[in-house]
């Protein structure tokens, strides 16, 4: 991303109101995460819950048009890629970590109620894009949260990754996964 220089910015304050406007309207209508994230930020009715929700429904909708797919491992590998994608750019939007591993978690919990029989399958995608959201998760909460909140997320991680564990392919993984949250002492 560019960094604006003191002379564009010079030029910007020396802008009429009306044509600042004009070129906020024109960046908004050509950005949506930018829309989104302008939002966020101004508008009232717009909170960290609605932003959770929106992006929920989306992750919800991705797997579900996943399972309308032809060859549904792979379809599902790509609803969890764009799931992460989502939750991903609701933190970009809201600037909140918390909302990154929350978005995250739902989509685990959204794997583990319908989709567990794709674990199984003679292709490994799905099981470890899984595995790594997984382990990937127990190194941005330590990191990003802080210590109270740690046993929040404890509970429901360690389960998903006693699953994980339970599955024949666990061995056959490339990456090391934790067999829970480590919490420090």
């Amino acid at each position: 991303m560019p960094v604006p220089s003191a002379d564009f910015k010079k030029a910007l304050a020396r802008l009429p109101d009306k044509e600042k406007e004009a070129l906020l309207l024109r960046a908004v209508r050509r950005d949506a995460e930018l829309y989104d994230t302008f939002s966020y930020e101004l508008l009232p009715d717009v909170t960290l819950e609605s932003v959770y929700d929106a992006s929920a429904d989306r992750i919800h909708e991705l797997f579900n048009v996943a399972v309308s797919g032809r060859l549904l491992n792979r379809s599902l590998v790509k609803a969890l890629r764009a799931a992460l994608q989502e939750a991903t750019r609701a933190r970009r939007v809201t600037k909140s970590k918390q909302l990154e591993i929350d978005l995250s978690l739902y989509t685990l919990r959204l794997i583990f109620e319908h989709y567990t029989g794709q674990f199984d399958s003679v292709y490994q995608g799905f099981y470890v894009g899984t595995a790594r959201l997984a382990t990937r998760l127990t190194q941005l909460i330590p990191k990003n949260l802080h210590e109270d909140l740690w046993l929040e997320y404890k509970p429901e991680l360690d389960d998903f990754l006693t699953q994980l564990h339970g599955r024949s392919k666990s061995r056959e993984l490339k990456f090391e996964l934790p067999r829970a949250l480590v919490l420090a002492e």
